[in-house]
């Protein structure tokens, strides 16, 4: 990640990987399902590259997290030159990923150049790799994009060059009333902002539910919290409360646990868990007076639960 070859080859060495078994190499992954060559293309490492690539064999085109490649990940660096080796190494253009993006969609939302079939096709998009990129775009939930077009995302985030550079290339976009530079960047800045209707929501919705699902699974409890935020920010529910106050019980976080619990009750006063949920922050804060009194409040309320 930090562009370190010399430690890099220090660590393999030390792991005992040499030529015989160097794709153990690129079955080490972090979390989120992604490898040493995602990590170093993404921050535009074209030395780590080389390395990965012309010694040890890695694939430019090898998936990670959400069919993620390291081409499509170079994309959204600031490094040319990276991309253009990925690509000289076999890197595919035009492969796309779980959510059907190319490489260039993944430039066009971080405003960096490629050159692609522009039109691309539509997706349901959520950045994952945007989180290891110098600090930007921190929260990748708040990329989700419904029916985006390459030229869109790059209107939508404020790069007029790109928007420029890409014009020319496309087929004009039917529902652009005045097709121009101008109109585009218009069209694209009053969709984005347009109110979802009843089936958007409930699509996006029914996502973000998955997306926390599937990330509580992995034990990735960062990205599950924020996904029940983002559903929280549009309707708060109590167990959504619940559901974020034991990611953030499981992350550690005692205070922001405490925080969505009393939330959780003061919505449905009633509710063991909500108690419970109360008394497990309370644990993990140390405060045991104060959990005891909530898990004796859940056992009134729920008196045959022997969890409680």
């Amino acid at each position: 990640m930090e562009g370190d070859l010399p430690a890099s080859k220090g660590i393999i060495k030390t792991l005992g990987i040499g030529i015989a078994n160097r794709a153990a190499v690129f079955s080490i992954t972090e979390k989120h399902g992604f490898g040493v060559l995602h990590c170093a293309a993404c921050q535009g490492h074209l030395d780590v590259c080389k390395y990965l690539v012309e010694e040890l064999g890695g694939d430019p085109n090898i998936t990670g997290y959400k069919g993620l490649t390291p081409i499509m990940a170079s994309a959204q660096s600031d490094d040319v030159s990276t991309v253009k080796y990925l690509l000289g190494h076999g890197g595919e253009l035009m492969k796309s990923d779980d959510q059907g993006w190319t490489a260039l969609h993944h430039a066009a939302s971080t405003g960096n150049k490629a050159s692609a079939d522009v039109n691309g096709k539509r997706y349901y998009y959520i950045s994952s790799v945007d989180r290891y990129r110098k600090g930007r775009n921190d929260n990748p939930l708040l990329l989700l994009q419904l029916g985006r077009l390459p030229i869109e995302l790059a209107a939508i985030n404020d790069c007029r060059e790109e928007v420029e550079m890409l014009f020319p290339l496309i087929l004009p976009i039917p529902n652009v009333p005045n097709w121009s530079i101008d109109g585009v960047i218009s069209y694209a800045i009053f969709e984005n902002a347009k109110p979802l209707n009843e089936q958007q929501i409930e699509g996006r919705k029914a996502f973000l539910k998955s997306q926390a699902s599937m990330a509580f699974k992995r034990k990735d409890y960062e990205l599950a919290s924020k996904s029940y935020s983002l559903m929280i920010h549009r309707a708060p529910d109590a167990t959504l409360y619940s559901n974020r106050s034991l990611c953030k019980l499981l992350m550690g976080d005692g205070e922001g646990a405490l925080s969505d619990a009393y939330q959780c009750r003061m919505m449905r006063p009633d509710w063991a868990k909500a108690c419970y949920r109360q008394a497990a922050a309370h644990m993990l804060l140390k405060d045991y007076k104060q959990a005891c009194d909530a898990l004796l409040d859940a056992q009134r309320l729920d008196p045959g639960n022997d969890e409680i």
